[in-house]
């Protein structure tokens, strides 16, 4: 078994061999907004004016061109909301700028639903639960330890969860933020000693990944919302094949 901080051979064969911005699937399109299925692996956005690797932007430009000047960064147009470049999932972007403010007003005021499937190892006690633990950053990672050698900035977190489903070793769970901070649900799972199952970031080297998953097993599910146009918009995507397929596999193994 492949050990966790390495992101394992799958990464690298699949990278090498596929552009994952073939992998992009239009879920939903109007006049004002356009939201696709990202693929683990892809990056949302370039990190830097330099970066030059695949993102969703680099997918845009070439896609939607019309979306280059919209927001306000030059390296992120379009986008309102970000996912972790190994979560997979629903992502929201605006295709003018009217609609840029209007959705970037509804995340700041909490009016944008976001749920996700996430599995975790081991079993929890509580079968649903809020985590409201402030988070900090200490280099590129997210932390829950604020005081200590340096006195980091806080910021509020609150994450929702609920038991879906009991596996041998692992739990899966429906996971609804309530804010939007980075890698918030990876550490607040963390914190509640449940962390995702192959996060290299944020599991630690004593929690293996399994060789035939080696991918975060993080996906957004679901966004539930209030359309520029004032549609009542609920959508939803299954989980990618090679989690759902890993899922069916533990489904034979006893819990115990």
């Amino acid at each position: 078994m492949s050990a966790l901080h390495a992101e394992g051979p799958w990464f690298e064969s699949r990278r090498a061999h596929i552009s994952l911005l073939n992998e992009i699937k239009i879920i939903y399109e109007d006049n004002d907004i356009l939201i696709i299925d990202k693929p683990s692996g892809l990056l949302t956005h370039p990190k830097n004016k330099n970066d030059q690797s695949e993102s969703v932007v680099s997918w845009l430009l070439k896609n939607r061109p019309s979306v280059k000047d919209i927001g306000e960064d030059k390296i992120r147009p379009g986008i309102v909301h970000r996912l972790d470049k190994e979560t997979s999932g629903l992502l929201l972007i605006a295709k003018n700028q009217k609609s840029f403010e209007y959705l970037k007003e509804l995340f700041q005021k909490r009016e944008i639903v976001k749920t996700y499937i996430a599995l975790v190892y081991g079993q929890l006690k509580n079968k649903r639960g809020v985590i409201e633990t402030p988070l900090g950053k200490l280099g590129t990672r997210q932390t829950i330890r604020i005081h200590g050698k340096h006195e980091l900035k806080e910021k509020n977190a609150i994450t929702e969860y609920r038991m879906l489903r009991e596996y041998a070793g692992y739990n899966l769970l429906e996971i609804t933020p309530k804010t939007g901070r980075t890698h918030q649900i990876r550490v607040h799972l963390k914190s509640i000693g449940h962390p995702v199952v192959c996060d290299p970031l944020y599991a630690g080297k004593k929690l293996v990944c399994p060789p035939e998953l080696n991918r975060l097993f993080l996906h957004a599910q679901k966004l539930s919302f209030v359309s520029p146009a004032g549609e009542s918009l609920t959508i939803e995507v299954d989980l990618p094949p090679e989690l759902d397929n890993f899922l069916n596999e533990m489904i034979s193994k006893p819990l115990s």
